[in-house]
């Protein structure tokens, strides 16, 4: 796969290098390899962009509280997506309001005339927030402005004439992606206005004309559309598709925050849906993944996405102190073909592979325990035979505290059971059981897991169906075992690896 063209190269990164940062986080829940904050509060991640060798993350962030506040971006580099460097606070609030999200490209022909040496000048995108505005009960409070960086996003200068789009008289009128449209030679400014897209057009990034919209009868609006983002993939039989991604912040697949998509095509203008406007296609059935979007300018076209873990249902309350909130994994997604319809695949990016220690082997045996710390997990079931029950992957501490990441064979769906803990009377809408069909009709079964302090990915059935889920136990998982019901072990190989720390 064409992630793989750098990985040789990844590899020969010293083990050394990558932990080789300051000490480990050690606060309680504090995850071990994916990204947070050093301190206060986190959610979207923005501006994601790479340029010269670094990937760039920028991030909500407001660095006086645990809670949300007024919104700066925060901002991290990294050569490899899993150890990063914190850099300092890019953008901070001003006269025009906070800095919500949006997005960061290179404009390598310099279209906005803010190159001034020899590197390319990285032009952010984001919304500005009113909040005297907001609290006047005016509609028009949310607005898009523009900064440029000219020395590879240390430094960032806000436009003189900003707003660049004013607002129409939208109350939700905010999280600008921006794209290079190549076929019509314009950028495509993608945003998210209420229950629907606006796509914008400009040629230098500075001045924008509305040229369509997408969305009003489509897909879910169990709450408001925020953080979209566009971009073009190629299936492996040769087919281009566009993938329209929207977040919508309550009324996803298993409540709360979460991400469906559109697969369709894109004229520079406006976008079509391939499938029934009714249709719904979640991008991660999980709880705990939202805001997401793909970095600009990645090598070999890679499309690399990243999310924030949490849900507007608890982010506020979860039991971290110091710091809130993190990123999951990057995942790599790709454009794939299941039964007449084309979806999007979910798989770990390639550069996970530098956390791994040696592998152990898996089997199912009664009351078989194994070690648990930072873990991945892949297991290979065959269901040649007919099975029922369920089967699962099982964490669990002393205190006979659990969450089961399972599939169940009679109803034919994924879950995640966060039930049985002691330290979920932050949220009543946290403990519950989580589940998403299977889309596969293979008698092969995947499942595929990764575990750190607070969380777990799985990407089941070659990335066909992804949940993510946060948990919060008194005490650390320790141990797991695999739980088999009713019939004798259909796992035909598993396998776990140790992860090392990025901090």
């Amino acid at each position: 796969m064409r992630f793989l063209f750098s990985f040789t190269a990844l590899l020969c990164i010293s083990f050394v290098q990558l932990t080789a940062q300051t000490k480990p986080y050690q606060e309680k829940y504090r995850p071990q390899f994916h990204f947070s904050p050093p301190a206060h509060w986190m959610n979207d991640p923005n501006g994601m962009v790479y340029y010269k060798g670094e990937y760039h993350l920028f991030y909500q962030y407001y660095p006086d509280s645990t809670v949300w506040g007024p919104m700066h971006w925060g901002h991290a580099i990294s050569k490899d997506l899993m150890r990063w460097q914190h850099l300092p606070t890019a953008l901070y609030p001003d006269s025009l309001g906070y800095i919500f999200s949006g997005s960061v490209v290179v404009d390598k022909n310099n279209s906005s005339g803010f190159q001034q040496g020899k590197e390319s000048a990285l032009v952010a995108i984001y919304t500005y927030h009113n909040m005297a505005g907001e609290k006047a009960g005016k509609t028009d409070f949310q607005t898009q402005g523009i900064a440029y960086s000219i020395d590879k996003g240390r430094t960032w200068t806000k436009y003189k004439n900003n707003p660049v789009i004013k607002n129409p008289g939208i109350k939700d009128f905010r999280d600008p992606k921006v794209i290079w449209h190549e076929p019509s030679k314009h950028w495509i400014l993608t945003l998210a206005a209420a229950t629907e897209i606006q796509f914008y057009r400009s040629t230098n990034l500075k001045n924008w004309e509305l040229s369509g919209r997408f969305g009003k009868d489509e897909g879910s609006h169990g709450g408001v559309w925020e953080c979209p983002d566009l971009f073009e993939m190629k299936a492996a039989d040769g087919t281009r598709k566009w993938i329209l991604l929207v977040s919508i912040g309550s009324g996803a697949a298993n409540g709360g925050s979460g991400t469906q998509y559109f697969i369709g095509n894109f004229d520079g203008k406006n976008f079509t849906n391939d499938n029934a406007p009714s249709s719904i296609q979640w991008l991660d059935y999980g709880t705990d993944n939202y805001a997401g979007v793909t970095w600009s300018n990645a090598p070999n076209q890679r499309k690399i996405f990243l999310g924030w873990m949490s849900n507007w249902q608890y982010a506020q309350v979860v039991p971290t102190q110091k710091w809130r909130s993190a990123m999951t994994l990057p995942r790599e997604l790709n454009l794939i073909k299941n039964k007449n319809a084309y979806v999007l695949q979910t798989l770990p990016v390639a550069e996970t592979r530098l956390l791994r220690k040696e592998p152990t082997p898996l089997s199912v045996r009664s009351n078989k325990n194994y070690p648990l710390s930072l873990n991945e997990i892949i297991l290979n079931f065959d269901f040649a035979e007919h099975v029922t029950g369920n089967i699962s992957v099982e964490l669990f501490n002393d205190t006979n505290e659990k969450v089961q990441i399972g599939f169940n064979c009679d109803s034919n769906r994924f879950y995640i059971n966060r039930t049985h803990l002691l330290n979920n009377s932050f949220s009543k809408e946290f403990s519950a059981t989580h589940s998403a069909p299977r889309l596969l009709n293979s008698k092969k079964l995947t499942m595929h897991l990764f575990i750190d302090k607070s969380s777990v990915e799985l990407l089941a059935d070659d990335g066909t169906v992804v949940m993510t889920d946060l948990f919060f136990p008194s005490e650390h998982f320790t141990k797991f075992r695999i739980v088999q019901e009713k019939n004798k072990s259909v796992l035909s190989n598993g396998k776990m690896y140790t992860l090392r720390s990025v901090w």
